[in-house]
């Protein structure tokens, strides 16, 4: 359990107190509008009204004692900024704030953001791929050379091991895990037999997973 601070009830602050609090994390909410903290009181475990603009008004929360900081502030990029930076001199042990263009996120780690997100670039990127390929279920990307795809088997993998098909060697790929029916399988065993109607979770370089995906289409 951690203790979270959140600046800024948008959608994404809204969403990220709720997801915060139902894994059991303390977490604190900020806005200088009630309206935003209303329907958010019965999952935090405190919440203010404040510009938190004003250094006294962040002073007043105990900053140093949190252990992640979020400035979840995207309309106004200035204020993001003065808040990112009066959150880190203030003591901030880690501030992770939200930015929607580059330029924005340049300025937020020069002025004490430890991360900058993306939320909404994310989104679009993963729904990008997942849709854009007849035979991606779902996708997450961990870096820009790696990513885990959920995809279905090659036809020639179907009622054979995992070791037979020999997957890691021929592919370059590793798998993680086998979904069938929205139930996983994590880690299977090297003798598991793929199945036809099962999804396969596989975790390696793009280019590599691409290749597979090319097949599937043939």
């Amino acid at each position: 359990m951690k203790s979270i601070l959140i600046i800024g009830l948008g959608r994404f602050g809204h969403h990220l107190c709720i997801n915060m609090a139902g894994l059991g994390n303390d977490v604190m909410i900020v806005d200088k509008k009630e309206e935003c903290l209303e329907d958010l009181l019965s999952y935090a475990t405190s919440a203010k009204i404040g510009d938190c603009t004003n250094e006294k008004v962040l002073r007043s929360l105990g900053i140093a004692n949190f252990d992640l900081c979020f400035v979840c502030i995207g309309t106004n990029f200035q204020s993001s900024l003065e808040i990112t930076s009066l959150v880190k001199e203030l003591g901030g042990k880690r501030v992770i704030s939200k930015a929607n263009r580059d330029i924005h996120s340049k300025f937020l780690l020069r002025n004490g953001a430890d991360e900058v997100i993306y939320p909404d670039l994310d989104i679009a990127e993963k729904l990008a791929v997942r849709y854009s390929a007849d035979h991606v279920f779902d996708y997450i990307e961990l870096t820009p050379e790696y990513s885990i795809y959920e995809i279905p088997p090659l036809p020639k993998w179907v009622d054979h091991s995992i070791k037979e098909v020999d997957i890691r060697n021929r592919y370059h790929i590793s798998v993680l895990g086998i979904k069938r029916d929205g139930r996983a399988q994590l880690m299977p065993p090297a003798d598991y037999v793929i199945q036809a109607q099962e999804h396969l979770m596989v975790i390696g370089k793009k280019e590599h997973i691409e290749y597979i995906l090319k097949e599937i289409k043939e």
